[in-house]
């Protein structure tokens, strides 16, 4: 499991840099524009069709499903169901983002209300934002077939393929930022994500073939398989739904602040999803096929033990990252994106989204491994509960702090949300599963916080120090300068704090390096 964690980190790692690099040429043809923005509300229809129809079948529904009539009926079974499955799930994201593409002038004004308003361009924006999400609601149609393969793979335990089809991705889009950019504007970016979506699904069909994929052309709406992949499927809907209406807040909220501050949001969150990505998706995905099997096999005491050592694990490599970036926020957005159109206003308004979405980082990163332990277990209810008290607290923040606190306010809400769905979470599965390690959390989590602590402290002093020596944050190498010294620093007292704790997770990777 380790080997497979480590291999889909690697993995997230690439995507993630890429992910980077996408808004470092991003920002460096657009800045914050108000085009951008437009962009920015209309990537969240096409994203909202594929996550509530394919992500849902993934996440929740599919693997244990799979794993379970593996093991009781064998891989002819198993195969029917994944075919049926596949053909279900591109039929229906074919015919809602028909319906997308058909209802999008009525639904894409409603998502940014405010697009265009401070600068008075309110009718061209929103229609861009229209004639966009239109061009890139055939990507939900390839994500669709992709995203089926990713899970197929994923429940066969081949990781590499699926860790390889993000950068393909990001590849795409950022291959339109370079090259298409300046030729097409923001349109140019809409043909990148239909360029990396197609690359996302090819470069996993060799390796589906390699797993022994036998498709068929049916449905078997009637098999047992599939009516158990729709019923876990259904709350699950609803749960994305209501991450995906998070996003969709902070848009709707931003578009008051302004047009600058929706793609200054985005900018943010994706910078903040960078850890959770490498830290709390890698070990999560690489996790939950042997999750899943532990449940179907009902070894409990072995699959309490798994998701104990991997939430501590998690917990271990997130909070110094969520310290870290907090800490490092501006270096990081000045060395990543100030270049081209993207100023230093830019970059201010980005920073102060950041530093606030960081808190949330470890949250965000447990959710992940505490709803696959629901999940293993068949259980898409409960982390659904909680997705949804976590939508209902982040709009209501959202309303309340947006206006006093601008862009901090938004991210803000966003942090807090998380946190409380993390404890609520994990108050849950541990009642669930008759006791989670609860000691050994509290006792890693205590020893994690103090050797954060320690690190963050070397952190500010490192940088106290580069300022009095005349290296500024604000240029491109004093940037590097400064998140490298101080970053190197930081994670060496981090680890030398640790280790001085006894710190079990620092030992195991310690032994492993």
């Amino acid at each position: 499991m380790a080997g497979a964690a480590s291999l889909v980190a690697l993995g997230f790692i690439g995507s993630r840099v890429l992910g980077l690099v996408r808004s470092a040429a991003i920002a460096n043809a657009f800045g914050t524009e108000p085009e951008l923005s437009a962009y920015w509300v209309a990537f969240r229809l096409p994203d909202l069709v594929f996550q509530v129809l394919a992500g849902a079948t993934l996440a929740a529904a599919f693997i244990p499903t799979f794993s379970r009539v593996q093991l009781r009926a064998g891989e002819d079974a198993a195969w029917r169901l994944a075919s049926s499955v596949l053909n279900l799930v591109s039929i229906a994201t074919a015919v809602m983002a028909a319906c997308a593409w058909l209802l999008a002038p009525v639904i894409v004004p409603w998502l940014a209300p405010g697009l265009g308003a401070d600068t008075g361009r309110e009718a061209e924006l929103q229609a861009l934002a229209v004639e966009l999400t239109r061009v890139m609601l055939i990507s939900p149609v390839l994500f669709g077939v992709s995203g089926m393969a990713t899970g197929i793979l994923n429940a066969r335990r081949h990781f590499l393929a699926p860790a390889l089809a993000p950068m393909f991705y990001n590849l795409g889009i950022i291959g339109a930022a370079v090259f298409l950019a300046r030729p097409f504007g923001v349109q140019g970016l809409a043909v990148g994500v239909l360029v990396g979506a197609a690359g996302h699904l090819l470069v996993q069909l060799p390796a589906l073939r390699s797993a022994g994929m036998r498709w068929t052309p049916r449905l078997e709406l009637a098999s047992e398989g599939v009516h158990e992949v729709l019923r876990l499927m259904g709350p699950r809907v609803i749960g994305l739904a209501a991450a995906q209406v998070n996003f969709v807040v902070l848009m709707f909220f931003g578009s008051f602040v302004s047009d600058a501050a929706i793609s200054a949001v985005n900018y943010a969150f994706l910078m903040a999803m960078m850890p959770v990505g490498v830290v709390g998706m890698a070990i999560s995905t690489a996790l939950f096929p042997t999750l899943a099997q532990q449940a179907a096999t009902r070894q409990e005491q072995t699959l309490r033990a798994t998701l104990g050592a991997s939430l501590r694990m998690i917990l271990f490599l997130a909070v110094p990252a969520s310290v870290g970036l907090a800490l490092l926020a501006r270096p990081a957005v000045v060395l990543l994106l100030q270049r081209g159109a993207f100023d230093a206003a830019s970059t201010e308004v980005v920073v102060a989204a950041l530093q606030v979405f960081a808190v949330g980082v470890a949250a965000n990163a447990a959710i992940e491994i505490l709803s696959r332990g629901f999940y293993a277990l068949a259980d898409t209810r409960t982390p659904v509960q909680y997705a949804l008290l976590g939508m209902v607290l982040n709009v209501a923040l959202c309303a309340a702090l947006v206006g006093p606190f601008g862009v901090r306010g938004l991210a803000a809400a966003g942090s807090l949300a998380a946190i409380l769905e993390c404890a609520g979470l994990w108050w849950s599965l541990h009642h669930e599963l008759g006791g989670l390690g609860r000691r050994q959390v509290l006792r890693s989590f205590i020893r994690t916080v103090v050797a954060s602590i320690v690190m963050g402290q070397v952190i500010v002093l490192a940088l106290v120090a580069l300022r009095a020596g005349g290296i500024p944050e604000t240029t491109t190498i004093g940037a590097f300068l400064t998140s490298g010294v101080a970053g190197v620093a930081g994670i060496i007292s981090f680890a030398v704090a640790a280790g001085q704790l006894r710190s079990e997770e620092y030992r195991t990777i310690a032994s492993r390096l």
